[in-house]
């Protein structure tokens, strides 16, 4: 099975501009893509999980991936998918966050021999002269077209901004640039980027009078349809100073039931006929499937070393055992305390175990909270300095979020 009809069959495929060319393109490894990532944080997190690992595979089979950081495009935001505009970034934010994502992309993707380079598009976009801009790029993009793009469609609600608005007319030059300047004759991208795609696609062709191509891949949607990668605590970021590797794996350990078998199949590199025997996997075969799924993503980002540990230290909880060298910390301070003793809601939404002290207080009155073992049904217990000595104290709400409180 060639590699395009590998794509297909793992479910990532979405939309494609010229299926034919494409499938020729990239099943004889003759694809130079590009796929963009905006800086809007310091670490990439599980919402750019799936486009890694579509280079990832794409590289393998032959084909060279342009990584394009945004530090231009990030000084502007992009509207898909959002009811409200983003935050707007610094210089040296943007700058910041470009520097980690190369860090943590280099984990995925071969750099060395050119099989693979890595470019900024602050290089030419922040260089542009408006009035330039305006009449070399302006007459090949219809406002009326625009609006009615689906990436525009959520935000034409609440009001776009202008600022917004011209988003996808710097990510269509940005194809050309890329095309110009080192022969990138594709561009794959989440599902929610078609119509920001087509536009690069469409000025290719009305600049130079040549022909580049689009492809997405399915958004990572759980089966209620909701994207996936949020937790009580926040997003699931690869940077394990944000999102430890326990946590990490945690995360996907504990997918729904109607999710893990997607997952596998869109995320892991396991073979389609490792995977396909799965299919008719069902109960307790679930969870080693969720085992399965947690170990190889946790082995992706965080080493095999790390996800090895992951997975002792949650079988080692989950069947009783005391060994919590590895499991997520959270450290309180003397200032956390009062009198010397900390209230047990306090504790949860230290721990990112809870959003707030009443889902605290219903969490407790539910019986969902245990302390080293022990159901706490008072929500008004508290719990002195002392009792933190040594290795600190384990607290869970529920069978799979736990948290090991210490005092610093």
């Amino acid at each position: 099975m060639k590699i395009y009809e590998e794509l297909q069959a793992r479910g990532l495929i979405a939309q494609v501009t010229d299926e034919p060319e494409i499938k020729e393109l990239v099943n004889n490894g003759k694809a130079i893509f590009y796929i963009g990532f905006d800086p809007t944080a310091d670490s990439l997190h599980v919402g750019h999980f799936m486009a890694l690992c579509l280079m990832k595979r794409l590289q393998l089979a032959g084909n060279k991936p342009i990584v394009l950081v945004g530090g231009g495009t990030g000084m502007i935001g992009d509207p898909s998918g959002k009811s409200d505009m983003r935050k707007m970034l610094t210089v040296e934010d943007i700058n910041h966050n470009c520097d980690c994502f190369k860090e943590q992309i280099s984990k995925f993707i071969d750099f060395s021999d050119d099989k693979a380079i890595m470019v900024n598009n602050a290089d030419w976009l922040m260089k542009l002269n408006y009035v330039d801009m305006l009449r070399e790029v302006g007459p090949h993009f219809s406002v009326n077209r625009m609006l009615s793009a689906e990436c525009y469609k959520q935000r034409m609600e609440k009001g776009l901004s202008f600022l917004e608005f011209n988003y996808m007319i710097m990510q269509s030059y940005d194809f050309l640039q890329l095309f110009q300047q080192y022969g990138c004759n594709m561009q794959f991208g989440g599902d929610d980027q078609w119509s920001n795609m087509l536009g690069g696609t469409e000025l290719i062709r009305r600049k130079l009078g040549k022909n580049a191509y689009a492809m997405t891949i399915n958004l990572l949607l759980n089966s209620d349809g909701k994207k996936m990668g949020k937790t009580v605590s926040g997003a699931v970021w690869l940077n394990p100073e944000k999102t430890t590797p326990f946590e990490f794996y945690q995360y996907w350990r504990n997918v729904a039931d109607s999710d893990v078998l997607k997952c596998i199949r869109l995320l892991t590199f396991l073979p389609l006929e490792e995977i396909d025997t799965m299919d008719s996997w069902e109960g307790s075969q679930l969870n080693v499937a969720k085992e399965i799924l947690a170990f190889e993503l946790t082995k992706m980002v965080h080493g095999e070393d790390e996800a090895h540990k992951a997975e002792s230290t949650a079988k080692s909880l989950f069947t009783g055992g005391e060994d919590a060298e590895n499991m997520p910390t959270t450290e309180l301070t003397i200032e956390d305390f009062t009198n010397d003793s900390i209230d047990i809601i306090s504790i949860l939404h230290k721990a990112d175990l809870v959003t707030s002290r009443s889902e605290g207080r219903r969490a407790v009155e539910q019986g969902g909270v245990t302390v080293d073992g022990e159901k706490v049904s008072d929500f008004t217990v508290s719990y002195t300095k002392d009792q933190f000595e040594g290795d600190g104290i384990v607290v869970k709400r529920g069978k799979k979020n736990f948290k090991k409180v210490i005092v610093k």
